[in-house]
C-alpha cells in the first residue's frame, strides 16, 4: 500500500533528489574495487515516507530492498546535509510564488502529543496522567500553511514558546505592513501584548472565561493544520529520541502538506506536464 498517492510523491522525488549530492554505485576506495553496490536513494526515501505516515519501526519495514540500518544511516546523512530544511524551504517558496502565502493573518497555537520513547524534547504531558509527550508551537499562515514550529516537553506552557515561534517570519522575508496574529486564550496576558507590540504585530487574542465560538476567529487554521500533521502518525506518537530527527520528519510532513495544497489549488488555474486528470 503506497503511502502518498503518486502525484504527490513524484514531484516531492523530483525535487529532493535534486538536492542530494552524486553518489558512485560502488565504493571507489574499496581495495578490491568490488563492494555491495550503494542502495538507492529512492528506495530510502520511499521507506522514509512510510515511517512517516503509517508510524511503524525502522525494523518493521525494512524487508530485502534494504535494512533498518542502511535506512537509520541514509536519513542522518541526509539531515547532516540539511536536505529536509532546504526541502521545505523551497515547497514554502514555490507556493508563495505559485498560490500566494496569506501573510498579513498569522495563527499560532500549541498542541500536545505523544511520546513514548522520551527523548531530548519530551515532558511529562499534563493532559495524559504524567506520562511523556511532546509539545509543537506551529504557526500557519492565513489559509493554514505551516510556517515553522518549535519542539519542547509537553510539561511546557504555550505563552514561553510564542517568542520563539514568532522568530521563524525572519525566514520569510519582508512581511505585510500590518500583520494579525491570532491565538487562543492561552496567550492572553500583559507578557504576550507587549512581545507582539515590540515586534509591530497586531494580536488577536481570545479572552480567558469567554467561550471559544464567541471569539473564535481564524484560529481554526492552525488548529486544522495540527490536524493534519497528527495524520501522519510518527508525529502523533513519537518514538525517536534525538530532536534533530524529530525536527526532519517535521519538515518532510510540512513540506508534503505545502505540495499537496499547492498542487490542489493550482490544479483550477494552472497546468504542468504531469498535471493529473483530475483535481485531487
Amino acid at each position: 500500500m503506497p503511502a502518498l498517492p503518486a502525484w504527490l510523491t513524484e514531484p516531492l522525488w523530483d525535487q529532493f533528489a535534486a538536492l542530494l549530492p552524486e553518489r558512485p554505485v560502488y565504493n571507489p576506495d574499496h581495495p578490491l574495487g568490488c563492494h555491495r553496490p550503494r542502495i538507492c536513494d529512492r528506495i530510502i526515501f520511499d521507506k522514509l515516507l512510510q515511517l512517516l505516515r503509517f508510524g511503524c519501526s525502522y525494523e518493521a519495514i525494512a524487508d530485502t530492498t534494504c535494512s533498518a540500518t542502511t535506512i537509520r544511516n541514509r536519513r542522518d546523512e541526509w539531515i547532516r546535509l540539511g536536505v529536509f530544511t532546504r526541502l521545505r524551504q523551497i515547497a514554502l517558496d514555490a507556493y508563495d510564488r505559485i498560490v500566494g502565502l496569506v501573510l498579513d493573518q498569522i495563527a499560532v497555537d500549541g498542541s500536545i502529543t505523544k511520546a513514548p520513547g522520551g527523548g531530548e524534547v519530551a515532558g511529562r504531558s499534563p493532559v495524559d496522567r504524567g506520562k511523556l509527550g511532546l509539545k509543537r508551537s506551529g504557526m500557519t499562515d492565513g489559509y493554514g500553511i505551516p510556517l515553522g514550529r518549535v519542539l519542547a516537553g509537553a510539561n511546557r506552557h504555550d505563552s514561553p514558546l510564542l517568542a520563539p515561534t514568532l522568530d521563524r517570519l525572519d525566514d520569510l522575508g519582508p512581511l505585510p505592513d500590518d500583520v494579525t496574529v491570532h491565538l487562543d486564550a492561552g496567550y492572553d496576558s500583559d507578557t504576550t501584548r507587549a512581545l507582539l507590540n515590540e515586534r509591530g504585530l497586531h494580536g488577536r487574542i481570545a479572552h480567558k472565561g469567554e467561550k471559544a465560538p464567541i471569539q473564535a476567529s481564524q484560529r481554526w487554521h492552525v488548529e486544522r493544520t495540527h490536524a493534519w500533521q497528527n495524520a501522519f502518525h510518527r508525529l502523533a506518537r513519537c518514538h525517536e529520541r534525538r530532536a534533530t530527527i524529530i525536527y526532519a520528519f517535521f519538515d518532510l510532513a510540512d513540506t508534503i502538506i505545502t505540495v499537496r495544497s499547492m498542487i490542489r489549488q493550482a490544479w483550477t488555474t494552472h497546468r504542468w506536464d504531469k498535471r493529473t486528470k483530475r483535481q485531487p
